[in-house]
C-alpha cells in the first residue's frame, strides 16, 4: 500500500496519554497563553480554513508533541513533520501533497480520496461541506471518491499525490505526520 493506495490502520499506536493532554481543559491550562500563528493548509485552501502549521515555534509545544506516539512505519529517506489541528464542522477542500498519516485524537474526520490521475471536480473557494451536499450526490458512480471516516485510535495512511478533502464531523483534535 505504501505507494499505491490509502489504508486505515488500527491498533498500531497508543496515544491515550496524548489524548488526555489534548483535552480542552488541559490545552487551555498548559498552552492557553501561547501565541499561535494560523496558516492555510495548502495552495487549494479557501481563506477560512486555517491550521496550526509550519510558522510556529514548535519548541514551545515540544512537551505536548513529545507525548505523541508516531505511527511505527516509515518510507525510505523520509522523516515526519507534524501538523496539529482543532476544528468542528470544517475541513479542507481537495488538494494533494506528499505521503503521510492522519490520526484523530478526539472526534471523527471524514476523508474523500482520489488517485493522482483522477482529479476531482471541485471549486477551491467552496467548503468541503458544500461539496458533500451539492456536488457529491450528483457524481456518477465511476467518479465517486474512495472514502472513510477515522475515529480515535485509527490512522489513515495516504500515499504521495493522492487528492483528498476532509470534513471534521465533530469537534475534532487531530494530528498528521507528513513524510518528506
Amino acid at each position: 500500500y505504501a505507494y499505491s493506495r490509502p489504508v486505515v490502520l488500527r491498533g498500531f499506536t497508543d496515544n491515550t496519554k496524548f489524548q488526555l493532554l489534548c483535552s480542552k481543559s488541559t490545552l487551555l491550562k498548559e498552552f492557553g497563553s501561547r501565541t499561535v500563528k494560523l496558516s492555510t493548509a495548502n495552495t487549494y485552501s479557501y481563506r477560512k480554513t486555517l491550521y496550526f502549521f509550519g510558522d510556529n515555534n514548535f519548541t514551545e509545544w515540544q512537551s505536548l508533541f513529545d507525548q505523541y506516539e508516531s505511527p511505527p512505519f516509515v518510507l525510505p529517506n523520509t522523516s515526519g513533520a507534524f501538523s496539529f489541528g482543532i476544528a468542528a464542522g470544517t475541513g479542507v477542500p481537495f488538494h494533494w501533497h506528499g505521503p503521510g498519516y492522519s490520526e484523530v485524537i478526539y472526534g471523527r474526520k471524514r476523508w474523500f480520496l482520489f488517485p493522482p490521475d483522477k482529479e476531482p471536480h471541485f471549486h477551491p473557494n467552496r467548503t468541503t461541506l458544500s461539496w458533500v451536499t451539492e456536488t457529491y450526490p450528483n457524481l456518477p458512480e465511476e467518479e465517486a471518491p474512495m472514502e472513510c471516516t477515522i475515529r480515535p485510535g485509527e490512522l489513515l495512511y495516504f500515499p504521495d499525490r493522492w487528492w483528498h478533502a476532509t470534513l471534521n464531523l465533530d469537534t475534532s483534535v487531530f494530528i498528521s505526520t507528513f513524510l518528506g
